[in-house]
């Protein structure tokens, strides 16, 4: 049985139990919740990063992070089910995949900023820099969303972690600006059930 480090709010935790769901592998995983700000916590010792997700397979070798965990288990599930195999796709969805997990990454930090700083001590301009990010990705993704094929690979599981986590850590301000996406996430999450399964409201 693998054990998978993460916690209920972080976009990177759901991509690893989205993928698990549409592998069909989620039975073969137990969750463990984990907190990287807590000093005292185990995954600091199984992910010297203290990031989640981690995923410890049978054999106690720890997996990080989602790209990795993903990569692995589409191995685990046989290959070139969510991580194509053909040279051209395949490129495509590590491409979107890296687009997404930097939305997410920026989104993180502005959401850290907030937390974590005064608001007297915040920089506008590093603001501005990460919030630029989030907004040109939107943009290119609004004009031009990826296919959604039968089984979604880690482009769209990242795409659609990237969208959800806009509606649960920034109201959901991109839909106004984004209807394309909008309607490609509905679709996405008609097809897999997982992606309702793993929605938080805090």
């Amino acid at each position: 049985m693998m054990i998978l480090r993460s916690s209920p709010p972080s976009p990177f935790g759901r991509k690893v139990k989205l993928a698990l769901g549409i592998l069909g592998l989620d039975q073969d995983v137990t969750v463990e919740k984990a907190d990287p700000t807590d000093a005292n916590d185990s995954i600091r010792k199984q992910n010297p990063l203290g990031k989640i997700p981690a995923l410890i397979v049978e054999d106690g070798t720890v997996l990080y992070d989602s790209p990795v965990i993903l990569d692995y288990l589409d191995q685990r599930a046989g290959g070139g089910k969510i991580v194509p195999q053909d040279t051209t796709a395949r490129m495509k969805a590590l491409t979107l995949q890296a687009l997404c997990d930097g939305i997410l990454d920026a989104g993180i930090l502005l959401v850290y900023e907030g937390r974590w700083r005064p608001p007297e001590m915040a920089v506008q301009k590093w603001l501005d820099h990460q919030t630029g990010k989030v907004t040109r990705a939107f943009e290119a993704l609004e004009a031009n969303p990826p296919p959604l094929d039968a089984i979604p690979d880690v482009g769209a599981i990242t795409l659609a972690c990237a969208l959800g986590y806009g509606d649960l850590r920034f109201g959901g301000k991109w839909r106004a600006h984004s209807p394309k996406l909008v309607t490609w996430l509905d679709a996405f999450a008609a097809k897999v059930p997982a992606f309702e399964a793993t929605r938080v409201t805090a």
